[in-house]
């Protein structure tokens, strides 16, 4: 459910508990005026003034939820009209613990605890004017306990709504916050996803393009060398489009030519050597240690740093250079250099850009609690890539 549907589910709610709590408080104020009308042919005969004590004292109610403090203000002050008039107390004095509850139902305890001290005080001058000498104490103690029962049980659904709305409120919070943990999960993996479909297709257009030059060159003096070269270009593109398919999710069951190229990992670096051998630049690979009870993931990631170097090196040096790559695995980390002679490397030069590569390298070292460090390889030029990649936290 979107935010705008629960916006409007919550302003139905809210519309049609107002128009309910109208309709209940307005039921509850016919039922307490119900003595009145019985008694109106008396009321009008007798004491026409009793009429407008008993509206004013049952009436108000309809208001009760909207403004407590108001109405129990009203109320207290048509009972204490009756008290001066010496109206004794009737039925309907009893919609002033109706309207007490709801004060302290709806408002603050200080509010509260002044609504509780008038009717107290009401109570009292009560039992003084109207009980005899005897039952006057009791009288007062029922009265009194009447009023407190009505404090207390406002009180407590005063917390208990409180209580409610904080728990919705967390309930809310709660709510935003896995919205927004899934807007950042979701940039995490848009990243993601840039960082490996700039690696796909940066290193195989790099190679295509280095092929089709050599192919190109070699069409004149050895057309056999250019047909060759033109079929690992073909390999290469359909290469590119399987990793990406694959990567992307949208490869059908029915291509069955995803299982014949499973994730990349250590042991294919060697078939990237090759690739990259074919595309003219000599590649010494050395790989020191077990690989295979490494994590896949960082497998795939050590694949993708040595594929980023090479492209990089591919690019951006010139014929007669050669790589080298060097792999120590162990139980703890997994180091990676990638090391060109080239006589200018990228980035050699003061302010030069690295692009997005050499980042997307440092975010891959760094999701393993590693560290990259690219540069000049020394002063008589080449490029070096170091990487290490901390397993410690990667099992489990």
């Amino acid at each position: 459910m979107s935010p705008r549907e629960r916006h409007d589910v919550r302003a139905s709610v809210r519309t049609f508990t107002a128009c309910r709590t109208l309709l209940v408080d307005s039921a509850l104020t016919a039922l307490m005026l119900t003595p009145a009308v019985r008694s109106l042919s008396d009321v009008l005969g007798e004491r026409p003034v009793l009429l407008p004590l008993q509206l004013a004292l049952v009436v108000p109610l309809v208001w009760r939820r909207r403004a407590p403090l108001a109405v129990f203000g009203v109320m207290a002050a048509a009972a204490f009209v009756q008290w001066g008039f010496g109206v004794r107390p009737m039925p309907e004095d009893a919609a002033l613990l109706v309207a007490l509850y709801t004060v302290a139902a709806h408002r603050p305890w200080r509010p509260a605890l002044v609504a509780l001290s008038v009717l107290e005080l009401g109570n009292l001058l009560t039992c003084l004017r109207w009980a005899s000498r005897q039952p006057q104490l009791w009288s007062f103690v029922s009265l009194s306990a009447m009023t407190l029962a009505a404090a207390v049980l406002g009180a407590n659904i005063r917390i208990r709504r409180a209580h409610l709305a904080s728990l919705e409120d967390r309930a809310v919070r709660l709510e935003h916050e896995r919205d927004q943990q899934a807007r950042l999960a979701v940039a995490g993996e848009r990243a993601r996803i840039a960082r490996e479909m700039h690696d796909i297709v940066t290193h195989n257009l790099s190679v295509m393009v280095a092929l089709a030059d050599g192919a190109v060159f070699a069409q004149r003096h050895d057309p056999g060398q250019a047909t060759v070269a033109m079929r690992q270009i073909s390999g290469t593109g359909r290469q590119a489009l399987t990793d990406m398919r694959r990567f992307l999710g949208v490869l059908r069951d029915d291509e069955t030519d995803a299982l014949r190229h499973p994730v990349p990992d250590i042991a294919e670096l060697e078939s990237l050597a090759e690739q990259v051998r074919a595309a003219g630049l000599p590649v010494r690979l050395e790989v020191a240690g077990d690989a295979t009870p490494l994590p896949a993931a960082a497998q795939l990631t050590v694949y993708r740093l040595v594929q980023e170097a090479l492209t990089n090196t591919l690019k951006h040096t010139p014929d007669g250079t050669s790589a080298e790559v060097r792999v120590r695995c162990a139980a703890q980390e997994v180091g990676v250099t990638v090391t060109d002679d080239g006589p200018s490397a990228p980035g050699s030069q003061p302010g030069a850009s690295f692009g997005h590569g050499i980042h997307g390298m440092r975010e891959r070292a760094a999701a393993y609690g590693g560290e990259l460090e690219a540069g000049p390889a020394g002063p008589h030029g080449g490029w070096r890539v170091v990487a290490r990649l901390d397993l410690t936290g990667a099992r489990g």
